[in-house]
């Protein structure tokens, strides 16, 4: 039998894969060109940091397309708090020559960390959830008083009898009676005058 995944998934769950494609995508942009990122910043000369945050986006990125993605978006939200670390201390540079492209990425990357925080603690406590002890039912038979009690009081409140009365006799029964009707004759050539073969 064939289900559909994603029907079963929860918000949290499509907002978990779409911050995992997210990271990967720009993981991939981080590590294939960093000079891009570096001159849009004005870092030049910080290649090998930038190389390091997209290795560490990619490796979040797949973790949250995983089936418990929590670790990875913990992770995530770590790395994205320490990325708005750097980028105010570059904005605290009143002398900066790329202060607005700085802000614009500050504002971007303080979205993503409270996305990832807040997708984190809904995976976290999902997960933990499914994880816990499930209660025995067992010894359960869904009738406190026991099951003879409650066959008692249903018939009660019905107004039946606890037992079910006898089906009456026919020759009790009210109506006209019917009369019984002769069975048919046959002849010495064996069918049934009256019959279809009768001419």
């Amino acid at each position: 039998m064939n289900l559909d995944r994603r029907r079963s998934l929860q918000p949290s769950d499509r907002l978990a894969r779409a911050l995992g494609w997210l990271g990967i995508g720009l993981g991939l942009y981080q590590l294939l060109a960093p000079r891009s990122v570096t001159r849009t910043l004005g870092v030049e000369g910080a290649e090998a940091i930038v190389r390091t945050c997209g290795a560490r986006s990619l490796a979040t990125g797949m973790g949250a397309l995983s089936v418990n993605p929590k670790q990875a978006l913990w992770a995530r939200s770590v790395g994205d708090v320490m990325d708005l670390a750097a980028l105010l201390a570059l904005l605290a540079d009143r002398d900066h020559p790329k202060r607005g492209s700085v802000k614009l990425a500050l504002v971007g990357v303080g979205a993503c960390a409270a996305t990832s925080l807040y997708c984190a603690q809904a995976q976290t406590r999902r997960h933990a959830y499914q994880g816990g002890r499930t209660p025995d039912y067992r010894e359960r038979s869904g009738f406190p008083r026991g099951l003879e009690h409650a066959r008692g009081a249903a018939a009660t409140r019905s107004g039946l009898p606890s037992r079910p009365m006898a089906l009456p006799s026919p020759a009790r029964s009210p109506g006209p009676r019917l009369q019984a009707t002769p069975s048919r004759q046959r002849d010495t050539s064996g069918y049934a005058k009256g019959s279809d073969y009768d001419y």
